[in-house]
């Protein structure tokens, strides 16, 4: 049976710790627990029988740290090709009678990613890649990737395993106990990107225990639309006689555990401190448990390298200052080279409380692709706020979103076969939120129903590409020239929110009244906030989001 099956009706049961088990063994201070894979292959498959035995679904292989930033090309195969080859083992000699996996384990690399290490962001895939492959080759179920505190590091492992192979991919991070990874993603960040990437379960290991791990669990189960992991460690570690120990027993582990098993959590197992005990007591505890049937929670978050924004709690607001189509002063920057000062622009608008950043750099005879990856990993670098990348160009839009932390929102993309073609499937593998212009090739019509019939035929084809209709977004795009047309744009939010989808609106041009009068930015921004639309794009020193407090 595939796991993902399985998973429809069923709690998995993961292992517990390796680290703490080999120790037991003798593994020394400094010594590297992979090679032991090779070196001492009897050791490992007791260990993974053990946990089979105690009632594991899934045992990770010892590969935590298997990567070629600490083994050569060949050592790294033969530590992998062994690795599957004594969790299969295992999984044969064992008396369980239980459903059996074996997950490909990856850890965090050993290195930050820029900027704040050296290790660059496609270097990390590639190593990451490295190991993937090995483990599809040599036939593991599934890669499981945990201990993440970088969401960037993260994205980097995911992004490898869903272009190295096709076996589903689980995804756990570990959380201090300000519920944020190290690096300061909180978990509604997290969730959004790796469900926007495909992963197949995502949820928290190690760092602390189940009582402690519970709030962001409990995160979790509010945001996820996949099933949620939960892999807590036996408390927090002690140093008692030079040996380090911890203060949950494996009663009292599994209590906590079951307690979260009832809330909805449907992956567990065990972390630093536990062993084959731990993860009996957890079996034995959710015996009788009735599963809860994880359900989409139809949430659109575009989300930073540290938090989230959803939209559709309340108007966004999303300042233009940083779009070179919106601000000249932006255009003029970029035209001189001058990413620093649209960076800096982008600081002064989170200080006026914007929630997001609209970023274009089209110039002429600029380099588009080269550009906005830049400005992308510069405005994180100093800028909090999630991003709205605005750009035409399908290269440009690739290039930026591979390095983006997050989950950003993207456009534009036309009711025109050759934007969707370009834009549906960059769209759809990095999980973005994309931004859909009611035009065509005629432009934008002028009446409201118009707009919205274009809508729906966008609606249709995005689906088709696997868009999930909460991540697009429609821009019902004023018209210009003098034409009535304010009361039609408001109408069309009204008309294409019966969609499904959320809308955005540029509120800070020139619009025009029923008698081709121009109308006042703010009346027409008030219009719009009643309308409900979902975001709204314009100038923050303009007094135009004042209508929205």
């Amino acid at each position: 049976m595939k796991i993902t099956d399985y998973l429809k009706d069923h709690i998995l049961f993961l292992d517990g710790a390796m680290g703490t088990m080999l120790q037991k063994h003798g593994l020394g201070p400094g010594e590297l627990p992979e090679k032991w894979n090779i070196d001492k292959p009897d050791v490992i498959t007791e260990v993974h029988k053990a946990y089979f035995d105690a009632g594991s679904n899934v045992v990770s292989t010892n590969t935590f740290g298997a990567n070629i930033l600490k083994f050569s090309v060949e050592e790294l195969e033969d530590i992998v090709k062994a690795a599957v080859e004594n969790a299969r083992k295992a999984a044969e000699l064992s008396s369980g009678t239980q459903e059996k996996w074996v997950a490909l384990d990856i850890g965090p690399s050993g290195r930050l990613l820029a900027p704040y290490g050296d290790l660059e962001f496609e270097d990390a895939v590639a190593l990451f890649a490295q190991t993937v492959k090995l483990g599809a080759k040599y036939g593991a179920d599934l890669i499981f990737i945990e201990t993440m505190n970088d969401i960037h590091e993260t994205k980097a492992a995911l992004l490898a395993a869903k272009e190295n192979c096709d076996l589903p991919v689980f995804v756990s991070n570990a959380y201090g106990e300000d519920g944020k990874l190290m690096t300061g993603a909180s978990p509604a960040a997290v969730i959004a990107m790796l469900e926007g990437l495909g992963a197949d379960a995502v949820g928290m290991n190690c760092s602390l225990g189940p009582a402690m791990l519970a709030p962001v669990a409990e995160e979790y189960l509010r945001l996820a639309s996949v099933p949620v992991i939960l892999k807590p460690n036996a408390g927090l570690p002690r140093i008692v006689e030079k040996k380090t120990v911890y203060d949950v027993l494996p009663d009292t582990f599994a209590e906590e555990v079951a307690v979260l098993l009832h809330k909805g959590v449907r992956i567990t197992g065990g972390c630093c401190g536990t062993a084959p005990e731990y993860i009996a007591a957890v079996v034995r505890a959710a015996d009788g448990i009735t599963v809860k049937e994880v359900s989409d929670k139809d949430t659109t978050c575009i989300a930073s390298h540290t938090h989230g924004i959803v939209l559709g709690d309340e108007t966004v607001w999303i300042g233009d200052r940083t779009h070179a189509l919106c601000n000249p002063e932006c255009r003029a920057y970029l035209q001189d080279g001058d990413i620093d000062s649209v960076v800096s622009d982008g600081c002064d608008e989170q200080d006026e409380e914007v929630h997001m950043l609209a970023l274009n750099v089209s110039v002429p005879d600029g380099d588009e692709a080269e550009s906005l990856a830049e400005a992308v990993f510069e405005m994180q670098t100093l800028v909090n706020l999630p991003l709205f990348l605005d750009t035409s160009d399908g290269t440009a839009l690739e290039a930026a979103l591979r390095c983006y932390k997050g989950k950003a929102m993207v456009g534009t993309v036309y009711a025109v076969r050759e934007s969707m073609d370009v834009f549906f499937p960059i769209v759809r593998k990095y999980g973005a939120a994309v931004v859909c212009l009611t035009a065509d090739e005629n432009g934008v019509p002028v009446k409201a129903a118009d707009r919205a019939a274009l809508a729906g035929q966008m609606l249709a084809e995005a689906e088709k590409y696997g868009i999930a209709r909460k991540d697009i977004v429609f821009a019902a795009a004023p018209l210009t020239g003098g034409e009535s047309d304010a009361a039609e744009t408001v109408e069309a939010v009204r008309q294409i929110t019966t969609l499904g989808c959320r809308t955005i609106l540029n509120v800070s041009g020139t619009v025009y009244t029923g008698d081709g009068v121009p109308m006042n930015g703010d009346a027409f921004a008030a219009m719009a906030a009643e309308a409900g639309v979902s975001c709204v794009l314009g100038d923050p020193y303009s007094g135009i989001f004042e209508n929205f407090r």
